[in-house]
């Protein structure tokens, strides 16, 4: 019972430690970044220690080989002034000595080699990596750009139903609006028809008289012959009607 309520807790964990994941992917490859950033770290570590190996084996091979040459000196000028013990006691120590060079010469190619397989698997580890890291943000940028299309896509559909589906009240404004604007121009009509012109006409004779009389006072002032009041304007002569024969037609018959 413990181990299946167990499973049970680990699993709800997971659907929720998953559904998380799914909501923040940022997040997650900004964790990516560091943890790759530590590994990197930790891998330099260890590749300065192999390297200070082999910085040790350069110089002991170094020391070596001055050991190498100031023993083959010795060997000779014991052996030519006959000192064959003394001669043979460095003579052995040249051969060990140059079968402990032989030994490292080959550890330090060996440890050459794999310091420059480490620095070659870390530069591949790392760009494989920064790689992947570079297109998972590149999908999370276009999935963030395709979700905002659709989603104004979705917004633009729901648009149009919405004005579609709103054609009876643009309908109905648009026939009130029609009835308020012919009401406002029947208004005007019976506003304007209203207006009694009889006063504005009879004030316009005065100020005609006036004018009249005030020109006459003026060419009595100056001596000038006063004017003559305008003709009227002669009326519109109507059509001709036929008042039967004229007299001179009368008489001539």
């Amino acid at each position: 019972m413990l181990r299946r309520l167990g499973n049970l807790v680990r699993g709800f964990l997971s659907l929720f430690i998953s559904g998380i994941e799914k909501a923040n992917p940022e997040a997650l490859i900004a964790a990516e970044k560091e943890n790759l950033r530590k590994q990197i770290a930790l891998f330099n570590d260890n590749l300065a220690q192999h390297a200070g190996f082999v910085e040790r084996l350069m110089r002991q091979i170094k020391n070596q080989e001055k050991q190498e040459e100031e023993l083959a000196a010795k060997t000779a000028a014991h052996l030519k002034l006959g000192h064959n013990k003394v001669a043979g006691q460095y003579a052995l120590q040249l051969k060990e000595l140059k079968a402990q060079l032989a030994e490292n010469r080959e550890q330090l190619e060996l440890a050459e080699k794999t310091y420059e397989k480490l620095i070659k698997s870390r530069d591949v580890s790392v760009r494989e990596a920064q790689q992947k890291i570079e297109k998972l943000s590149r999908m999370i940028s276009e999935t963030e750009m395709l979700e905002a299309q659709a989603e104004l896509q979705e917004m633009a559909t729901g648009m149009i139903s919405s004005v579609g589906g709103s054609g009876d009240t643009l309908n109905r404004v648009e026939e009130y609006l029609n009835e308020r604007r012919d009401k406002a121009a029947g208004r005007a009509r019976v506003a304007a028809d209203s207006v009694d012109t009889s006063e504005v006409e009879l004030m316009e004779a005065e100020q005609e008289a006036l004018g009249d009389a005030a020109l006459a006072e003026f060419a009595a002032a100056y001596g000038l012959d006063s004017p003559a009041p305008e003709a009227a304007p002669a009326a519109s002569e109507g059509p001709v009607r036929d008042m039967g024969p004229s007299a001179t037609e009368t008489e001539s018959s």
